[in-house]
């Protein structure tokens, strides 16, 4: 009986094997088809479509296979993305651009002012741009208040109401739970651990944030007016008065121009694109259209080439990935760009609320040695903040969005201790050493004087290093940085007036100011890092990976409330110094 049974589990062993080796097969036959370049046809009159419903990153990326020798780049983010819409400018398939129903996904409002500045652009050839929506948050507006003009369900609405932040507090959580997070920070403005202290915001905390969102709803309000030809004072009135919230209002407003249907809307894209009533539109999506445009040749071809870094997500120590800045990941883009003798210069594009120090660090004395042999400029993403600032700082040039969140020159560190939850469970912790410190902290107790006093000098001495290389970097005194550090937060346009930056601009801009500055007109960009992908990490994306399947149902049911709970998890488990962004900061 038992070799029966043993013998049935080989079969189903094989079987399943066999199953999933086809399944790959399958899955790498699937992938390699959509990256041929004959996929993606564009026919004559169509519209390109813009719905933005992937996570808006900075950088797709380009990767390679641990598994096999196989490459694929993905052109989902933001720099094809505006690459894509520059060459739908002068392509006589594309007759305009339809925004359509918008629905934003981890985006910040920095990465939309740069689509919309270069559909701004686009619309001075003379072909259309319309968005349509059955609703509009105020992102999704934002971007659409660029078009000629914006269309709305007749039973939608429009959520225009300024920018709120709201910030959790985890200080009675704590004591019901038993579970303390010891803290231990330098500068007044330094609140991402001030959750953990208190039950209400400090007014260091309520002073920069109220600035930041001011500065912010400044930037967009201006957009918005020059696009609708509405007067600022008016736009806030709408705003506080929810003038929007119905199209009867939203039109009477001129915060759109039309209630129409779908059907309506599409029938005037049949009129402007020259469609017959009987044809179907033709339409490309814009990632589709990124995918073709790159492979028609948007990348110039120049033996004066321009490195673009990527650096995007939490800085961490290790390798890195697509999700997170690694070391090593930087160190390698940053020596392959320096040992390219075409490479005239380097872009750093900075998208990071920080993280280790000690990472920061290292990336940052890479950048200097890089510095020796090529100029190294900064472009700015929707963050650059305390450790993005940190990697930053010693550029020759850095440039930032008006809506970029910088600066929070600040560290901190969190130490976890469950002693009276463990004691509630009947854990009790002794330890034994052969000298006064050789026994590790553990989290069954609460820190020594020691400890502490310990851990905040390691803070201090981190602080005064930090500002040290702002001050070398920016041409300030220690002072006068310290003045303006602290841990606080700056929007790009504050960040210029304090001289945390130099120039408003975005990356297209970055990279036109280095070869201006350098004196070349003619060059070539080329892009880095390239990220290693395995037969996992493919079964993953769709759903076959168990990790990856409980994490993606959490994020799809609970959404923003998932993204809060990463972020504890984030600053439960930060090892080291952390010179992060002072909060989980979601702008609504």
């Amino acid at each position: 009986m038992a070799f029966l049974r043993n013998l049935l589990a080989s079969i189903l062993g094989f079987f399943i094997a066999t199953g999933i080796i086809f399944l790959v097969m399958l899955l790498f036959i699937g992938i390699a088809s959509t990256n041929e370049e004959d996929v993606v046809v564009i026919k004559d009159n169509s519209i390109l479509e813009i719905n933005l419903d992937k996570p808006l990153k900075d950088y797709g990326g380009k990767y390679s296979f641990v598994d096999f020798d196989y490459n694929y780049a993905d052109y989902t983010g933001l720099y094809t993305i505006i690459k894509a819409i520059q060459h739908a400018k002068t392509d006589n398939h594309i007759k305009g651009i339809s925004i359509k129903n918008t629905n934003l996904i981890n985006g910040g409002y920095a990465g939309l002012k740069n689509i919309r500045d270069v559909i701004e652009d686009f619309k001075s050839s003379g072909k259309f741009v319309y968005s349509y929506a059955n609703g509009y948050n105020q992102k999704n507006y934002y971007l659409s208040s660029v078009a000629d003009s914006v269309f709305l369900n007749p039973v939608g609405d429009v959520d225009f109401k300024g920018l709120a932040s709201e910030v959790l507090f985890y200080k009675d959580l704590q004591e019901k739970t038993g579970v303390e997070m010891q803290v231990i920070r330098h500068g007044e403005y330094k609140s991402a651990v001030e959750p953990f202290l208190q039950n209400y915001m400090s007014d260091a905390n309520r002073e920069q944030l109220t600035e930041l969102l001011s500065s912010l709803w400044k930037t967009i309000t201006e957009d918005i007016a020059a696009s609708r030809s509405i007067d600022i004072t008016t736009l806030n009135t709408i705003a506080d008065n929810l003038d929007a919230r119905t199209p009867e209002l939203a039109l009477q407003n001129h915060i759109i121009d039309k209630a129409y249907y779908r059907d309506q809307y599409e029938g005037l894209l049949r009129k402007e694109s020259d469609t017959p009533s009987d044809k179907e539109l033709e339409t490309v999506g814009i990632y589709e259209y990124a995918r073709y445009a790159a492979n028609k040749g948007f990348f110039k071809s120049s033996d004066n080439e321009i490195a673009v870094i990527f650096a995007q997500g939490e800085i961490i120590d290790g390798e890195g990935n697509n999700e997170a800045i690694g070391p090593e990941l930087i160190i390698n883009a940053l020596r392959k760009a320096r040992g390219n003798d075409n490479v005239k210069g380097i872009v750093l594009r900075v998208n990071s609320p920080g993280g280790s120090a000690l990472a920061s660090d290292i990336i940052w004395r890479e950048i200097e040695i890089t510095k020796l042999s090529k100029p190294v400029y900064v472009s700015m993403g929707h963050y650059a903040a305390s450790g993005g600032y940190y990697i930053s700082c010693g550029a020759e040039k850095i440039v930032a969005e008006p809506l970029t969140i910088t600066g929070s020159i600040g560290v901190f560190g969190v130490v976890p201790n469950i002693k009276k939850l463990a004691e509630n469970w009947g854990i009790h912790s002794e330890q034994v050493g052969t000298n006064k410190n050789s026994a590790d902290y553990s989290v069954f107790k609460g820190l020594t004087d020691h400890e502490r006093a310990t851990i905040q000098e390691g803070i201090e001495d981190f602080y005064k290093t930090f500002v040290t290389k702002v001050a070398e970097g920016r041409g300030m005194t220690f002072d006068q940085v310290d003045q303006i550090a602290r841990g606080r937060v700056w929007s790009g346009t504050d960040a210029l007036n304090n001289g945390l930056i130099d120039e408003l601009g975005g990356l297209n801009e970055t990279i036109a100011m280095l070869a201006k500055d350098k004196g070349f007109e003619d060059y070539k960009i080329i892009t880095y890092p390239e990220y290693e992908n395995s037969i996992e990490e493919i079964l993953s994306r769709f759903g076959l990976a168990k990790a990856k399947i409980t994490e993606s149902i959490l994020e799809e049911e609970f959404g923003e409330e998932y993204q809060l709970l990463k972020k504890l998890k984030s600053l439960q488990t930060a090892k080291g110094i952390q010179a992060k962004l002072p909060y989980e900061l979601n702008i609504e």
